[in-house]
């Protein structure tokens, strides 16, 4: 039984550290990677909602988090989706165009052009 719990935090350390080396990695390669900006549309808006939940004590507690997303298609034609803020998140509207800045795979900032609908004449 000591062999099958010692392996169990093994695995779970390991699994860890490997996190955290991820997240680490993709830090860096966002901070070396340049500074675009470029005419992008929005073309989907999508949420990933987290439940968790424990047990302490008789009580149980339980909460979510939210990761939204917005995916932007280029002149290009080609597509790339990022994450963003919840403040963000609500701030974007599908077919919106304008100028999308972003560092390697993070979202930095998205002016939107005024849609010729909207304007007066």
């Amino acid at each position: 039984m000591p062999t099958f719990v010692m392996l169990f935090f093994v695995i779970v350390i390991g699994i860890f550290l490997f996190s955290i080396f991820k997240g680490i990695g993709t830090w860096s390669k966002n901070e070396q990677s340049p500074r675009l900006s470029v005419k992008a549309k929005i073309t989907g808006k999508r949420t990933n909602v987290h439940r968790h939940g424990g047990h302490a004590h008789e009580h149980h507690h339980s909460h979510t988090s939210t990761t939204y997303y917005v995916t932007f298609q280029f002149e290009s034609t080609d597509r790339s989706e990022f994450t963003v803020s919840g403040h963000e998140y609500g701030m974007l509207a599908e077919d919106d165009e304008g100028m999308l800045t972003f560092q390697g795979t993070r979202f930095l900032d998205f002016q939107r052009h005024p849609s010729e609908e909207h304007t007066d004449a």
